[in-house]
């Protein structure tokens, strides 16, 4: 009987730890999976189709030689090369990019376009202050929904619009050294051949 007893009881154990040991083999997959993976290369559905054609207001307040910096017009993609950037001045790393961002949009052949998501103008007028203003428009995006419309993770975030007003390719994450001179640039540079 008591033998039976025993038995039972390690039954009991193990199954009491059964979901322990299942749970732990699941987080190990996650945690490695995640972990393994580069979160800038999460691929966009949006690759290939038009730029969400929502028009943003201008920031308040931010002007260039005296004149408003225009907010986000879907229908200047057309034609143009666009780099967008969506940034906001509560961003740690939207601080790191802004120089870089700076850089790249001495580059004529494109417009940085910037979307300015979830701020309060001063601040972001502040930030521009800071380090330079890389954008030729500033849309304000108040409340998200336009950035929900772009596939926005989180910020930053930059996209490339082709000329003909489709996303060509999507940059989750920063811009960094090493992205900027890598597989950003030579998106930019494959956006320019395309002539369509």
């Amino acid at each position: 009987m008591r033998e039976s007893n025993a038995a039972s009881s390690r039954r009991r154990s193990w199954l009491v730890a059964l979901p322990l040991v299942a749970f732990a083999i699941l987080a190990g997959l996650f945690w490695f999976r995640l972990g393994s993976g580069d979160p800038s290369r999460i691929p966009s559905a949006l690759i290939g189709r038009p730029a969400p054609q929502t028009k943003l207001p201008p920031l308040d307040g931010l002007t260039v030689n005296g004149a408003q910096v225009e907010g986000l017009d879907p229908a200047s993609f057309k034609g143009n090369v666009s780099v967008v950037n969506v940034w906001a001045s509560w961003c740690v790393p939207c601080h790191d990019e802004a120089p870089l961002l700076v850089k790249l949009a001495q580059d004529k052949r494109i417009r940085v376009i910037g979307i300015n998501y979830k701020d309060i103008a001063d601040n972001a007028r502040r930030f521009l202050g800071r380090y330079g203003n890389p954008f030729t428009a500033v849309g304000v995006d108040p409340n998200g929904r336009a950035s929900i419309e772009w596939g926005v993770y989180g910020v930053p975030e930059t996209f490339i619009v082709g000329r003909n007003g489709n996303i060509a390719y999507k940059l989750i994450g920063p811009v960094t050294e090493e992205n900027i001179g890598g597989s950003l640039k030579t998106e930019i540079e494959k956006a320019l051949r395309t002539t369509n």
